[in-house]
């Protein structure tokens, strides 16, 4: 019997997938006790630290992060969406997906949309046409000497010219539907009065393409002194230029490999990179940054390096960013380029080497706008309160409270504020001038070897943490990571089902805790099998119970104890007694411990 639903489609077809396989078509991979290990797909790396486990349909990278299943593994390796990779998926398990049933209007849009995209190919081909064998292209040419542009970048991006001399280039040439379509797509501009004329003139053109290599939009500089210079297609229904980016679809493989984006905001200082070898390079399209554009780098980078010039207007631009990669949970750097510099000039004088040094010597994007606070505020306490209400919007951008508490517990040490005054303050229930007053910057929380025992067992065995809470685990994780993961399991058992350590990596956000889970799993890869299974696991718990336990009355003891030492000048022996007669039945209750 067939699933009836998408969703029981989509079951079937991870359920008839084998992780291993499809996974092993692209790496190789060696058992390592339960799990399968190999070179990670997503980020270069000499030791094998990618772990699929074949039970779970689950894989993780230990190195970079990477996680998911095997629906955002296809996305992420073949770049896809997630309709795409059930497709491709479906193809391989021989599941026949439904038709979708298809309104008139919806038929209409997507004949509109695919008559778009051939028309943008169309247009493109003329353009590129005319660049190189039009008399009147001379100019452009000769500007792209200039910029040293050579033949083979300008083929690979597909660079052409919309003549100037005219209105109707393109008119003349696209007729009936063909022409419908320019006009929808924005390449022909009605007038008021009938007809239409070229949106483009004079301009060297840069076809901007989607993920799928179909060409959304055009992108064109102008030659002479008209403005605006750089001009981009209106939105139409292929193209959204706060989705695309500039050199994204040639350059996609190159970021993958590398693992990090370079960003840079023009045109041609995206091509000047390429052409200067610096091949993991996108452009924005003349926009500031969107959540969306970054959403997209995630699936093929883990960091983005915004390379800014080094005046006001770059600054504004990196501090603008923060709250988007922050709230995509992407790292992000700033490289400043030296003053008198763009991309282009710099990488012409410097060269592909004085970039790549240029581009390590990145500062963190926060630490960056958190260094331009300072210099800009200083630390006296008016400074310091100008600087809390400015981190305020980039501190609540953080998607998740581990980051916001990570954030803030970092400033609050370059700040010399408590981090209770700080996080009060950046919450607006506090007046910035109140959390100005210096303190000692708090030390980290470091778990003591018991801690690491106790949320090592937790990790492995979530499904004892009923037990574990009974017997007291939360007070002694208290204040330190092993807390976070305590809750962060609690919450996920309260959901219902079962619940595996790779589930942690699925709902962790980069930071300690993640990377504790990851230690832990990454050692447990090596047993064959768990080692605490069955009646050693039962055993196991009996003892940490009863250690906590011990724990819990060791503390109590010694309160009761610093209770009395206080009563020394208490005028009701009544309280006193009491208290020595628990402190007794603390200690009996200790020895039968013991015993």
């Amino acid at each position: 019997m067939m699933p009836e639903t998408r969703e029981d489609i989509t079951a079937l077809i991870k359920e008839r997938s084998d992780i291993v396989q499809i996974i092993g078509e692209c790496i190789d991979l060696k058992r390592s006790g339960v799990r399968l290990l190999g070179l990670c797909p997503f980020h270069g790396e000499k030791t094998p630290s990618f772990s699929v486990h074949s039970g779970q349909q689950f894989y993780y990278c230990f190195g970079c992060g990477e996680s998911g299943d095997v629906f955002s593994f296809m996305m992420k390796y073949y770049n896809l969406d997630f309709q795409g990779a059930v497709k491709e998926l479906a193809r391989r398990c021989q599941i026949e997906l439904p038709e979708r049933s298809v309104s008139p209007e919806e038929q209409k849009k997507k004949q509109l949309r695919r008559l778009i995209y051939l028309v943008n190919e169309k247009v493109a081909a003329l353009y590129r046409r005319c660049l190189l064998d039009s008399s009147e292209a001379a100019s452009a040419r000769a500007y792209l000497r200039k910029r040293e542009i050579s033949p083979a970048i300008q083929e690979r991006f597909n660079i052409g010219y919309a003549p100037g001399s005219g209105w109707d280039f393109l008119g003349r040439q696209l007729k009936g539907e063909q022409r419908a379509a320019a006009i929808e797509a924005g390449l022909l501009v009605k007038k008021e009065r009938g007809g239409e004329y070229d949106r483009f003139r004079d301009r060297v053109m840069f076809p901007i393409y989607d993920g799928d290599g179909g060409i959304a939009g055009f992108g064109g500089r102008i030659l002479g002194d008209g403005q605006p210079k750089y001009m981009n297609s209106p939105e139409s229904q292929v193209f959204n230029k706060s989705r695309l980016l500039l050199g994204l679809f040639q350059q996609k493989e190159a970021i993958r490999q590398r693992g990090r984006a370079v960003l840079v905001e023009g045109n041609f200082d995206m091509i000047s990179l390429v052409a200067g070898g610096c091949e993991n390079v996108a452009a924005p399209l003349g926009t500031a940054l969107t959540r969306a554009q970054i959403r997209t780098l995630k699936q093929l980078a883990d960091t983005a390096v915004l390379l800014f010039d080094g005046d006001a207007a770059g600054m504004k631009a990196a501090v603008r960013a923060v709250p988007l990669f922050l709230a995509e949970q992407m790292e992000a750097r700033v490289a400043l380029l030296p003053s008198g510099h763009d991309p282009d000039t710099f990488i012409r004088e410097k060269g592909g080497g004085g970039l790549a040094a240029l581009l390590d010597r990145s500062e963190p994007l926060a630490e960056f706008v958190f260094s331009q606070l300072v210099k800009t505020h200083g630390l006296t306490l008016t400074g310091k309160s100008r600087i809390v209400e400015e981190l305020r919007p980039l501190v609540k951008a953080a998607e998740s409270p581990l980051q916001r508490t990570v954030m803030i517990s970092h400033f609050a040490e370059k700040l010399g504020i408590p981090q209770e005054q700080l996080s009060l303050s950046l919450e607006g229930s506090m007046a910035p001038a109140v959390v100005a007053a210096p303190a000692a910057p708090k030390k980290a929380i470091v778990l003591t070897p018991a801690q690491k025992r106790l949320a090592g067992l937790l990790v492995m065995y979530p499904a004892a943490l009923p037990r574990l809470e009974a017997g007291g685990i939360r007070e002694y994780l208290a204040g330190g990571i092993g807390e976070i993961l305590f809750l962060q399991i609690k919450a996920l058992l309260d959901k219902g089902g079962e619940v595996q350590p790779e589930d942690l990596l699925m709902v962790l956000p980069v930071g300690a805790e993640r990377d504790f889970v990851a230690e832990i799993l990454l050692k447990a890869s090596s047993l064959e099998p768990h080692s605490l299974d069955g009646d050693g696991l039962e055993e196991e718990m009996i003892e940490v119970i009863e250690w906590l336990r011990a724990e819990k009355l060791k503390r109590l003891s010694a309160d009761l104890l610093n209770k009395i030492n206080d009563m020394e000048y208490c005028r009701d022996p009544g309280i006193l007694e009491d208290l020595l007669q628990q402190k007794q039945q603390v200690e009996r209750d200790m020895r039968r411990i013991v015993d």
